[in-house]
């Protein structure tokens, strides 16, 4: 009884991690890789989820031992691995929640009709509420308030997805011809969505801090064990809802020839008519709550996490300044990131996806040596030698790093050459 209690209180990490990573690589890219290219895109989505688990996995390992953030793990390593870090944690400042206020924004304003003022001023609404919400509630609120986010999201998902699969394919869906996968934009696809699928690499930095944050609020530390079985859940959720949202643009979209808009506005009202349209209009309100959900989740994990990540790596790139360790740092790295992104928003509106292009560059060059990085740590001195990950989960590590390597080598040749 008392492990369940245990368990029941740890739970948080795991979940920030599927709120975080149910964005936009699943609402999307798992949604286009079902109109587009049907059923077989779900081999990808699994290959990626399985390949990059143990680098997120790690981030609960390391903390969960040595009651430290997976940052000041790569300063142990070296300065310069943290550097490096820095330098990815940087890049996604600028562009990371840029990109995803603006798709939340365009399905805020598609759920509430709203035309009469712009996607720059809708955002700007988000930043200052769910920047409150991050401020004053900390981080026990952002845990209590995603579990009813998450429910809600899956509800309305498991509705969605029986219902089309009842309904069954869009008609003629047999006699559409696929697009190949492998030609250049079928291949540029194909990295896109291995690359940000569950997420990106460099968030098991953010992981980790959760399950710190977590562990102030116990009073009764969990085992590895318990914070491993907690993430777990989470993760397994993170690739079963991806699975959905394929499952949900093959059924109504795959045949239909639509090409799914990159204008965040167009896309909300793409996704949420024409999934209406195959399924019926009662279906309206369960898709654009689970679309706009995902999103909203999304935004407000994504910038908790970017706010305290720089905080960790500034902290101990500068460990004798006192102001990013005040009680107020916080606070002031959450308005920090919101002013940042919506100055990017005004400013680069026009040139976000040229912003996004380098973030996705720096992020697939970088992931298998954060990939490798995780490992180091975790089987270094920091944790003893019998909560170092086994034989079987080493081996997939490594043959994670192989197969990200040559996914970074393969996307800096199509993108150079």
């Amino acid at each position: 009884m008392t492990s369940l209690k245990v368990f029941l209180k740890q739970l948080g990490p795991g979940l920030l991690f599927a709120s975080m990573a149910i964005g936009t690589s699943h609402l999307v890219l798992s949604t286009k890789a079902g109109a587009q290219y049907g059923w077989i895109m779900v081999i990808p989505i699994i290959l990626a989820n399985v390949l990059k688990y143990p680098f997120f996995e790690f981030g609960i390992r390391y903390t969960t031992t040595t009651k430290k953030s997976l940052v000041e793990g790569y300063l142990n390593l070296g300065k310069k691995y943290l550097w490096i870090y820095a330098f990815v944690t940087i890049i996604s400042t600028f562009t990371i929640l840029a990109a995803l206020y603006v798709v939340t924004a365009g399905l805020f304003m598609n759920l509430f009709k709203i035309s009469s003022v712009s996607v720059g001023f809708v955002a700007l609404c988000l930043f200052v509420f769910i920047g409150a919400i991050l401020i004053i509630g900390k981080y026990q609120f952002l845990e209590d308030s995603l579990k009813a986010v998450i429910s809600i999201l899956f509800v309305a998902l498991i509705v969605t997805t029986v219902v089309v699969i009842q309904k069954g394919p869009v008609p003629d869906a047999g006699s559409y011809q696929r697009p190949e996968i492998f030609n250049e934009v079928g291949i540029l696809f194909l990295i896109g969505l291995m690359g940000w699928m569950p997420t990106a690499v460099e968030a098991s930095g953010w992981v980790s801090l959760w399950s710190m944050e977590n562990m102030k609020t116990m009073k009764e530390k969990p085992s590895l064990k318990l914070a491993l079985q907690e993430f777990n859940i989470g993760y397994f959720l993170t690739a079963l809802l991806a699975i959905f949202f394929l499952i949900i643009g093959w059924m109504t979209l795959y045949g239909t020839g639509t090409e799914l808009s990159g204008k965040a506005v167009v896309f909300a009202d793409q996704v949420v008519n024409l999934f209406t349209v195959n399924i019926g209009k009662w279906a309206y309100i369960f898709i654009a709550i689970a679309a706009f959900a995902t999103m909203f989740s999304t935004c407000m994990t994504a910038h908790d996490a970017v706010s305290r990540v720089s905080l960790d790596v500034l902290e101990k790139l500068y460990p004798n300044a006192k102001s990013f360790r005040s009680k107020h740092a916080f606070a002031v790295a959450v308005i920090a990131m919101a002013i940042i992104n919506w100055v990017v928003i005004t400013v680069f509106g026009a040139n976000m996806a040229n912003l996004v292009a380098l973030a996705t560059f720096v992020s697939f060059v970088m992931a298998p040596l954060i990939g490798w990085m995780n490992l180091k740590t975790v089987m270094g001195k920091d944790i003893i030698e019998e909560n170092h990950p086994k034989f079987g989960l080493q081996l997939l590590s490594y043959l994670g790093i192989v197969f990200l390597s040559l996914f970074a080598l393969y996307y800096c040749w199509i993108i150079l050459v």
